[in-house]
């Protein structure tokens, strides 16, 4: 395998570990994302579908059944009735901080079997990435629906 061959799988090992623990709080892996990135704060709902790669379309389906669940709540921007922010409710809120603190500590799993000096190269690197990516722009992240 080369090395475009081991970075689709490292990619396929994350987001199955990553649903194994979405699904543990009955939450599709979209559903988990969107949860953590408005869990702090009211987003922009433009500026998510920039972050989280998606079209318009997908974000506002995924926040409808998300919506329905009683987990995220939609409003007008104070500054600019046209804007449309994206907040969690107190119950999405105490979810996302759940889903969020359960990644945190699980995801690492799957450097287990490195021994300590690899594990400690591999978060290096995994942090020197996501450091330099833009994860604003919306051609860094080609859009998905979920």
């Amino acid at each position: 395998m080369d090395y475009g061959d081991k970075l689709f799988w490292l990619s396929v090992v994350i987001q199955r570990k990553y649903a194994q623990i979405c699904a543990g709080f009955d939450l599709t892996p979209s559903q988990a994302t969107l949860l953590c990135a408005v869990r702090d704060e009211p987003r922009r709902m433009a500026d998510l579908v920039a972050s989280l790669g998606m079209t318009k379309n997908a974000l506002s389906q995924l926040v409808d059944r998300t919506a329905r669940r009683g987990l995220v709540g939609r409003a007008s921007s104070a500054q600019d009735r046209r804007v449309v922010m994206l907040s969690a409710t107190p119950a999405g809120k105490v979810l996302g901080e759940a889903v969020y603190a359960e990644v945190a500590q699980r995801l690492p799993e799957i450097a287990r079997n490195l021994d300590a000096d690899d594990q400690r190269d591999f978060e290096r690197v995994a942090a020197a990435i996501v450091d330099t990516s833009d994860l604003s722009s919306p051609t860094s992240n080609p859009p998905i629906t979920p």
